[in-house]
């Protein structure tokens, strides 16, 4: 009899228990909110990365902004006319530089109405004839000035910072803003009444970072 109360007594114990059946569910309730919350992160990192690279592309063809590749700022200058035809150009008058011989200097000095100018750049003439003028890199029209005394002049920037003019021409192809590449066509040359001695010629200056640069040390003439 004891026994069997002893059970019994036991058995309502254990009946009496109270059983957790939320455990199991709230766990799982809790790993699955975990998750989904690591997704939705994930989902906005890439989503800004994206949103990034999305305005950056935007930029890049904003056509206002002008983008020289990086190809170009290692770009060696070429001559500003056809490579074909470099047999038959002649410098009639040189850059002028203090530290060249006297015959090179005398050369480098221009004449007009009794006055004597020191040459900034290179005339290059043909025989006297026109000749294409093309861009010695490729770069920006950044001014086109039309003086038909001194000749009409294109000005074009550098990715490496040069500065590029080609003076004493006609027929020009290119306005300002435009983009062209290394050996696109720019004008023609001619002549000009500031400079009659030359005939038809180009007068070619180069200029780095503001700076006149001889250009027969840039390109073997």
């Amino acid at each position: 009899m004891r026994e069997e109360q002893k059970n019994n007594t036991s058995q309502k114990k254990n009946n009496n228990t109270p059983k957790k059946p939320w455990f199991w569910p709230l766990i799982y309730a809790g790993f699955s909110v975990a998750f989904v919350g690591m997704i939705w992160g994930y989902n906005v990192y890439v989503s800004d990365d994206s949103v990034k690279d999305s305005e950056w592309t935007d930029a890049s063809k904003d056509p206002n902004s002008v983008t020289i590749e990086t190809n170009a700022q290692a770009e060696s200058m070429k001559y500003p006319f056809k490579e074909t035809l470099l047999d038959n150009v002649e410098i009639v008058q040189h850059f002028y530089d203090m530290e060249a011989d006297e015959s090179t200097r005398e050369k480098s000095i221009l004449v007009f109405d009794h006055s004597y100018v020191m040459n900034t750049g290179v005339s290059l003439t043909m025989n006297s004839e026109p000749f294409e003028v093309v861009a010695a890199m490729s770069g920006k029209v950044e001014a086109v000035n039309l003086d038909p005394f001194v000749g009409d002049e294109i000005v074009l920037s550098h990715a490496n910072g040069m500065v590029t003019k080609y003076r004493s021409v006609t027929g020009i192809l290119v306005k300002v803003g435009d983009v062209v590449e290394q050996g696109d066509s720019l004008a023609t040359a001619t002549e000009n009444e500031w400079n009659p001695t030359a005939g038809v010629h180009l007068q070619f200056e180069v200029l780095q970072d503001g700076v006149l640069v001889n250009p027969e040390t840039l390109l073997a003439f």
